[in-house]
């Protein structure tokens, strides 16, 4: 019986432990593809424009006098907006739209308002100075426009509803409750109401709210937006962790989206035969374990390949704890993880939806914390502990007796597609 030796990132460091080859389904890791040069980066988001997926082309949708508004994502997300705008707007510019009706409008949600030196960096100083750039949260009104087929009200911002061209930015990526994140999500929660995006992400929960799944409630609440309002076109982009753009995918919000995600599965979708009994999963180092907040999503992909009742060891340093002070107290204030489910569903607060995505994987499955973290906070997230020096105490004592086990070294990038969940 041979032994697999697997290493793991772990804060800025690496660590390692051996599997037993009897049992081990495999070792699933993307197809990482070599970096772009950077122009290439620009010829491509300049080439999905002019070759746009479904729709008319964007020089057909737009006319000089138009106010066109440009949806970008706000600074809690890794979308390389300084890359795609002076390429989008150069192409705007070409169609006879002047700088001076274009604006550039950030999708807050329910996030703090921007700073303007973080307005700067989102967009670059040039475009910075080219267009006006403004916040979602600008004491503007919000326009009730409709309800989805789910209930959820849709209150959008007024300045996106006036635009007579909306066009949405952003990256497309594993979202843990929305499925993928990209195309109308620019609008829902990006420009909507506090009310629109707490009755749609009160969801987390719900059957198929799970990253991967087009079929989750929130991303049914997020398309079904645009049976009210029209997003005219999308420019979506994948990236690789240091947020080089990889390909564009633009035009249609639902067409050229879709592309986009059939994409991202191409690099980052693993297929396997059937949910393990343990699954061994790092986060992929710093910052990705920076904190449980941020290894929330490693956890996730690491759930969507475990069975009911089997354990997930998730690996990471988390060296600055909780990482959220809300979600901290959800996690304490807690009797049980179905208290955080229950509780979520009449009370959705950021930070309490992170302590619900923790709960939702808790139920079904043993959670073991390989950290830095202390042992008493570990524990007051009902998950066990274990040091870096126990790892493979830890894996030989799970490991032993089970029928199956899988490891994901990057579990934060790696999607797990599963042929028949237990």
């Amino acid at each position: 019986m041979s032994a697999i030796h697997v290493g793991f990132k772990f804060g800025t460091g690496i660590v390692s432990a051996d599997f037993q080859s009897d049992n081990l389904m495999g070792v699933l890791k993307g197809d990482f593809i070599e970096a772009p040069l950077p122009e290439e980066e620009l010829t491509e988001v300049l080439r999905s424009i002019r070759e746009p997926i479904g729709g008319l082309p964007l020089e057909k949708i737009v006319e000089p006098n138009q106010r066109i508004v440009i949806m970008v994502s706000d600074i809690t997300r890794p979308v390389p907006s300084w890359k795609i705008l002076p390429v989008l707007l150069d192409e705007l510019n070409t169609y006879g739209v002047a700088d001076s009706h274009i604006t550039v409008l950030f999708g807050m949600g329910i996030h703090r308002a921007h700073s303007e030196e973080e307005r700067k960096k989102l967009v670059g100083e040039e475009v910075y100075r080219r267009v006006y750039c403004c916040d979602s949260v600008n004491g503007e009104p919000y326009v009730h426009v409709g309800n989805s087929k789910l209930g959820t009200p849709y209150y959008v911002h007024q300045r996106v509803v006036a635009a007579d061209v909306l066009i949405c930015t952003g990256n497309i990526e594993y979202h843990w409750f929305a499925g993928y994140s990209g195309g109308a999500k620019a609008v829902l929660p990006g420009a909507c109401s506090f009310e629109t995006i707490r009755a749609s992400h009160s969801r987390i929960g719900q059957e198929n709210t799970e990253a991967g799944n087009l079929n989750s409630p929130v991303r049914q609440d997020i398309d079904g937006i645009l049976d009210y309002m029209g997003i005219d076109f999308i420019v979506n982009v994948v990236i690789d962790d240091n947020k080089r753009i990889l390909r564009s995918f633009a035009g249609d919000p639902i067409e050229a989206h879709r592309a986009g995600c059939a994409y991202l599965d191409s690099i980052y979708g693993r297929e396997i035969p059937h949910a393990a009994d343990v699954v061994v999963a790092s986060c992929g180092g710093y910052p990705k374990d920076i904190n449980i907040y941020q290894a929330q999503k490693a956890l996730d992909n690491a759930n969507l390949a475990v069975r009911t009742g089997g354990t997930i060891i998730l690996i990471g340093s988390c060296q600055e704890g909780f990482g959220d002070k809300t979600f901290e107290s959800w996690m304490r204030d807690a009797n049980s993880p179905q208290e955080i489910l229950n509780r979520i569903h009449i009370e959705f607060q950021m930070g309490g939806h992170k302590a619900a995505s923790f709960a939702k994987v808790l139920v079904r499955a043993r959670i073991v914390m390989v950290t830095d973290m202390a042992q008493a906070d570990v524990s007051s997230a009902f998950l066990e502990y274990a040091s870096i020096d126990q790892l493979q105490n830890k894996i030989d004592q799970y490991a032993q007796g089970a029928s199956s086990v899988l490891v994901i070294p990057q579990a934060g990038s790696i999607l797990p597609i599963v042929g028949q969940k237990e």
